[in-house]
């Protein structure tokens, strides 16, 4: 059976201090949530190593938001996966659509980031997902496919047990469009054949696909009903304890 998690990104926001009140929020209430739900909070760089303090004891792992594409050297501030699992992480969220889309991450750029974690010890939550004009062009399939192809395809059946997909429709962020329950679960369906058709029915039933796009206490009921979705990744309403922790049990 495979893992449901709720994966809060808190992005570029709090204050070390904030981050840390907030961690220990979520940690607090973790207890009440369902026992097969997965939590992790993905914490700025500075927070990590003072966040991970905080949630030791607890069943919330910590992930960062990205990580650099070399394992050490002259990278001025760029940050390692060594440095990632020293501050106390279990993941990394990798290809965001705010990453590929201000600062140009690429596929190719992926497969050696997504390479460097999985060698560190790192879980991988990777990000894929269409824009407003691919959406509208019908496009949306072929998109998320080759993401899919471009990145996973260079991993094993073994490595897949390491990563979890995250599905954004990037043009339901911040747009005002809301993908229905049903958009989003025939992309994810979509992801888990594609997922079957190179690694096999059993790894693509194993895989962990997760909901990105404004999944809050609201919706959530709705969306994780769904056959092929396994949880979400948070954005704004993990900024808020009890609204991630809502989300955590809306099993």
């Amino acid at each position: 059976m495979r893992k449901k998690i709720v994966a809060g990104n808190w992005k570029m926001n709090t204050s070390i201090q904030e981050g840390v009140e907030l961690a220990k929020a979520v940690a607090a209430g973790a207890a009440g949530t369902p026992e097969n739900v997965g939590l992790i909070v993905a914490a700025p760089f500075t927070h990590l190593a003072s966040v991970a303090e905080v949630l030791k004891g607890s069943k919330v792992e910590l992930s960062a938001q990205n990580c650099a594409d070399h394992e050490k050297g002259a990278y001025t501030g760029e940050v390692s996966v060594g440095m990632l699992v020293s501050a106390g992480c279990s993941w990394t969220i990798l290809g965001h659509s705010e990453r590929r889309q201000y600062y140009g991450e690429t596929d190719e750029k992926l497969v050696v980031k997504t390479r460097l974690a999985l060698e560190a010890g790192l879980g991988v939550i990777l990000c894929v997902g269409e824009n407003l004009e691919q959406r509208e062009e019908g496009k949306h399939f072929e998109v998320v496919t080759s993401q899919i192809e471009n990145v996973l395809f260079n991993f094993t059946a073994e490595e897949m047990s390491k990563i979890v997909v995250a599905y954004e429709p990037v043009w339901a962020i911040g747009t005002g469009k809301t993908a229905s329950a049903e958009q989003a679960e025939e992309i994810h369906a979509c992801i888990r054949k594609v997922l079957a058709g190179k690694f096999g029915e059993e790894v693509a039933q194993d895989t962990t696909i997760l909901y990105g796009g404004s999944c809050k206490p609201s919706n959530a009921k709705e969306l994780f009903a769904q056959e092929d979705i396994d949880g979400g990744l948070i954005g704004g309403a993990a900024l808020k304890a009890d609204d991630f922790l809502a989300i955590a049990c809306s099993y």
